[in-house]
């Protein structure tokens, strides 16, 4: 574990004042002729990344996390493709946490591989962990995922997972996905919605459990203080309202990923006024899309 000198305390708020002003990688007219990599990496703080697919190998591109502890990491979500030739997953995160470690060098340093939900387009990159060592990975199936958090005992639980001295706050949050799972980071203030809220379509498997999961979301961020609400994906471009067209590979004029907590009550108070009759209602910055 090394020595305590090398412990980071991360119970403080320094990574809280920073913004997320991000130019991300948003494809090329030619996706052919792309040039961007295939992986973009933000370095939020020194112990927090951001990582996006590139469109042209996949047009969801999806974005993904790497969280840091002092005994851990966590990955969450694994993209949208399962080759490492064309979306060298496994390299990158093996990189940042080779360097992570030059700079706080420990003995046993794990990774934890969680997910947001289980669609293809987040679980894609799972294969490419399977061997590597010192790696829990926890699949995405709800039976698997939520037995882990131990949902499937309490599904209202707010669960813990420590990466040592930095824990994440889990939910439960069903609607999009019957598996879905929000992960709030105190250290930077994130929250991480996954498919549940991000700017673009939010697609709605299951309205009241979406209805009930918002509601649930909105409560837990009123006594937390949230920078971002972090999604995986961008849809809608800086015209309020409109969203690039489904399998589109470039997307010059993209809103920023970051959305905030009033957000959600926007959201929590268009459901309540729509009640149990489902409907599609189109906002500037996302979409309300059930029966998807």
């Amino acid at each position: 574990m090394g020595t305590r000198a090398s412990l980071i305390d991360f119970a403080g708020t320094a990574s809280r004042t920073r913004g997320l002003d991000v130019r991300w990688i948003h494809g090329s007219e030619s996706a052919k002729h792309n040039t961007d990599p295939d992986i973009q990496v933000h370095e939020y703080d020194e112990h927090t990344y951001v990582l996006r697919q590139n469109k042209a190998v996949d047009y969801e591109a999806p974005f993904l996390f790497l969280l840091f502890g002092n005994e851990r990491a966590v990955l969450i979500d694994t993209g949208a493709t399962g080759s490492a030739e064309f979306f060298p997953l496994r390299r990158t995160v093996d990189g940042l946490v080779a360097a992570w470690l030059d700079r706080n060098p420990r003995d046993g340093y794990g990774l934890l591989v969680l997910h947001t939900h289980g669609h293809g387009d987040h679980v894609a990159g799972d294969g490419q962990f399977a061997d590597r060592p010192d790696t829990t990975l926890v699949p995405a199936d709800r039976a698997t995922a939520w037995a882990y958090f131990g949902f499937d005992a309490d599904a209202d639980a707010v669960v813990r997972v420590d990466l040592g001295g930095r824990a994440l706050e889990c939910l439960a949050t069903p609607g999009h996905h019957e598996a879905a799972v929000t992960f709030f980071d105190p250290w930077t203030g994130f929250l991480l919605t996954g498919d549940t809220v991000y700017p673009g379509r939010l697609y709605i498997q299951d309205w009241r459990a979406f209805t009930r999961s918002i509601g649930r979301l909105v409560d837990f961020c009123d006594g937390r203080t949230v920078t971002h609400v972090l999604g995986c994906h961008i849809e809608m471009s800086r015209e309020p309202g409109r969203d690039y067209p489904i399998r589109y590979t470039y997307q010059p004029d993209e809103v920023p990923l970051q959305l905030t907590t009033d957000h959600l009550r926007e959201i929590r108070a268009a459901l309540a006024e729509m009640g149990d009759v489902p409907q599609r209602r189109v906002f500037p910055l996302f979409i309300l899309s059930p029966g998807s």
